[in-house]
């Protein structure tokens, strides 16, 4: 994997990750927006240690585990991503409650027209601001 300096993930800050999505998916999983490292590369989840795509291969949504790189293998397997908020932070609480929100309008419509049959939301605190539930429950 690429190293980057500070200097190279903070040029990364507000840039947007394509979504990787088709039309019909079995799962689209949204995460809460990219992190620098995911600008950076240009692959989402692609921090040293997230745990999604591990995380994935041992719930058996693929048949090996993938690197962020191979992320266009998903496609093939019925999954997908996405995320709430489209640009690049360091951190989810430097997101404002007005783009969660615009967030969560902007991912309903794509679900809409996307049609996958789950939507899975990786952060119970993001689709909590996204979609104005304070009480919604993992799971």
């Amino acid at each position: 994997m690429t190293r980057f300096t500070p200097a190279e993930l903070e040029a990364a800050r507000d840039r947007l990750v394509p979504d990787v999505v088709a039309d019909g998916l079995q799962v689209l999983f949204c995460g809460i927006n990219p992190g620098l490292m995911t600008a950076a590369t240009g692959h989402h989840f692609a921090r040293p240690g997230n745990r999604f795509w591990p995380v994935l291969h041992l719930s058996g949504f693929t048949p090996r585990l993938l690197k962020p790189s191979e992320q266009g293998e998903l496609l093939s397997y019925g999954l997908g991503i996405t995320n709430v908020v489209a640009r690049a932070s360091a951190r989810a609480d430097e997101l404002s409650a007005d783009e969660y929100r615009e967030g969560g309008r902007l991912l309903a419509a794509r679900v809409e027209r996307l049609r996958p049959r789950w939507l899975a939301v990786v952060g119970v605190t993001a689709y909590r601001a996204a979609f104005d539930d304070r009480k919604a429950r993992i799971g």
